[in-house]
């Protein structure tokens, strides 16, 4: 675990320390997400954020759609496919 500090600015910006920064590989101009929870806040990827809330939502629903393999999943695309190219 590592601990830092930083001071809140007078527009709420704050700097990430060098360490954290090279920990999480952010870079200048690079995109995180504050999530707020518990009262903590986690800095994450945004990408990473979106696809593990997207994984939460999605939960079950494989089940109820009877997939079971990638195979299941490409051939549904294709039936979708059909359907929408009107074949």
């Amino acid at each position: 675990m590592s601990f830092n500090t930083t001071t809140v600015m007078p527009k709420g910006q704050i700097s990430l320390p060098v360490d954290i920064r090279q920990k999480l590989k952010i870079q200048t101009g690079d995109k995180i997400a504050l999530v707020y929870e518990n009262g903590r806040v986690f800095l994450i990827n945004p990408a990473i954020y979106a696809m593990d809330t997207f994984a939460k939502t999605m939960e079950g629903e494989w089940e109820k759609a009877d997939i079971k393999s990638e195979d299941d999943i490409l051939n549904m695309c294709r039936e979708i496919r059909e359907e929408v190219e009107g074949r």
